[in-house]
């Protein structure tokens, strides 16, 4: 699989990812949990790493906790999950949690959840990053009307990450966010590449062009994602799915070809000839 540097210390990742919000909110049932197993044992024969959860997200930290010590490889995985509260107390004991719910005596990244109280968790996360507890950190939102205060953070602030939405079809952060990031050395973790599902609808029942088989491009998923990866800013993204074959899909776009500015444009063109 396609790995990329993270800039502050040139550690390479997989670069398609694996959210968790909604999809590992679930019980104890095998129904439940048999196919999230699955998701992560096929991540694993694929190369990926990146599994991304929040407190936000109900059970989900718990279930990756759980589901990656089943897996018999949990050091295998990269570990990201985010603060998502108010008050410098209350966020320590909600960082502690996640420690324990995600079976994790080191996270690999823990991110600022939607910028809530940033300032105040920031000060905590330099703190636990310069105790080797945490490894990397960052900042998170998901709507176009945060892009730029996440730039002023990622040009003013020691982060590693930054996390937002971009897509084929929602490409505001193409405007300034991306070139940042870039200038800044700052990784990016791309949330919301499908937006909620709806760009399939765009797309249902119509064919893919025949140039796309060029890239390894075998399904309206890969389209999307490799549109994504195929911007040098973007270190990872992180489709969300509980489907096996959806993530072995995903997956899928973090092998072969990318396009490179003008091929993108390419697709986006297309995209919109529908």
């Amino acid at each position: 699989m396609l790995n990329r540097t993270i800039p502050s210390s040139n550690e390479r990742i997989p670069a398609v990812g694996l959210g968790t919000w909604q999809q590992f909110d679930v019980g104890k049932s095998a129904s439940d949990r048999d196919p999230l197993f699955q998701v992560l044992q096929t991540m694993y024969k694929k190369g990926g790493k990146v599994i991304d959860s929040s407190p936000m997200y109900g059970r989900a930290e718990k279930v990756v906790g759980e589901l990656t010590q089943r897996s018999g490889y949990p050091d295998h995985y990269f570990y990201a999950t985010k603060v998502w509260t108010r008050g410098k107390q209350s966020g320590i004991e909600q960082i502690t949690q996640s420690f324990s719910r995600m079976n994790r005596e080191v996270i690999d990244l823990m991110q600022i959840h939607n910028l809530v109280d940033w300032k105040v968790h920031l000060d905590t996360l330099l703190n636990w990053k310069e105790d080797g507890k945490i490894r990397y950190i960052g900042v998170t939102h998901y709507t176009n009307s945060s892009h730029r205060q996440l730039q002023e953070i990622v040009r003013s602030q020691p982060i590693d990450f930054v996390q937002f939405n971009y897509s084929i079809r929602d490409r505001n952060a193409e405007k300034f966010l991306l070139e940042a990031c870039q200038d800044s050395g700052v990784a990016v973790i791309i949330n919301s590449p499908y937006e909620g599902g709806s760009l399939f609808g765009h797309v249902k029942d119509k064919p893919l062009p025949q140039w796309s088989k060029e890239y390894g491009i075998n399904s309206w998923g890969q389209y999307f994602l490799k549109f994504i990866l195929g911007h040098p800013a973007v270190t990872c993204v992180i489709p969300g799915t509980s489907n096996p074959r959806h993530a072995l899909d995903n997956l899928g776009a973090g092998f072969g070809l990318l396009p490179d500015r003008d091929e993108r444009e390419k697709m986006v063109n297309y995209f919109y000839s529908l």
